[in-house]
């Protein structure tokens, strides 16, 4: 197998694509890849598998992409659209000693604590109850053999996290699915990335998100080597965005995988 191999779990905004009760171009269309599920990734290394969030679609997510063993959980942030799926995390601690690593910054792990309260008060360790084992997020860690690294970004009022993924030998891997801006702190942590995944809403502008203009000129700050816009609203069509774009920069879809080393 490859030394990292990262899969796209859903690539769509926060009613996810199509939109309920929207008739439009893309919410209607036959391109499967206009089809999108709210944002999360799985990583797959020799050592350890992981998902960064888990949201509402979670579970047809991991039935579809076939995941049967987590080793941990990333949490970007808060959000419902990333975090509504948790529950189903109960199908990875079913034994009754079993538990799953859950990172998270200190303030999103304190919203985790309140919202599955039920999960984390230690009241509820029985077989077939999610079991988190919390560990909150205050710098670089690692999961096997990758070294993850936090990237603070500005999701419009919300601070939130992107990911930066190296291992040995292998261009860094970076996750960023909500973000507006992007401090100069973690531009740093960005230098030399080989991958770059990034937020990218649609043409106009937002709050909080990066339009399809930002990101492109985030993207051309880090000189990243291959690009993948996510995090897309119906605003934007598959083919007809990606007919746009220069070479190196591509939409990533729903189900897609990536494979490196």
């Amino acid at each position: 197998m490859a030394q990292f191999e990262l899969t796209f779990l859903g690539t769509g905004t926060s009613t996810g694509i199509p939109m309920i009760g929207c008739r439009c171009g893309v919410c209607t269309s036959p391109d499967p890849r206009d089809k999108r599920d709210r944002a999360s990734v799985f990583v797959r290394t020799p050592e350890q598998c992981w998902v960064v969030d888990t949201g509402p679609d979670f579970r047809h997510q991991c039935l579809r992409a076939g995941i049967d063993h987590l080793d941990a959980v990333l949490i970007t942030h808060s959000h419902t659209d990333h975090i509504m799926g948790f529950d189903d995390l109960r199908r990875f601690t079913f034994d009754a000693d079993g538990l799953i690593p859950v990172y998270a910054e200190p303030g999103t792990m304190n919203v985790l604590r309140h919202v599955f309260d039920f999960a984390f008060n230690g009241q509820n360790r029985y077989p077939g109850y999610l079991k988190p084992e919390p560990h909150e997020i205050t710098g670089p860690f690692t999961l096997g053999g990758t070294t993850v690294t936090p990237i603070p970004v500005k999701h419009g009022k919300v601070s939130t996290l992107g990911f930066r993924f190296d291992r040995p030998g292998m261009d860094g891997v970076a996750y960023l699915p909500d973000c507006k801006l992007i401090p100069m702190e973690s531009m740093a942590l960005l230098e030399d990335i080989g991958v770059l995944i990034i937020d990218a809403l649609r043409h106009s502008g937002h709050p909080t998100h990066l339009s399809v203009s930002e990101a492109l000129a985030v993207a051309e700050d880090t000189r990243a080597k291959a690009v993948w816009f996510t995090h897309l609203s119906h605003d934007l069509a598959h083919g007809q965005l990606e007919a746009e774009l220069p070479p190196h920069i591509r939409i990533a879809y729903d189900g897609m995988t990536l494979g490196f080393g």
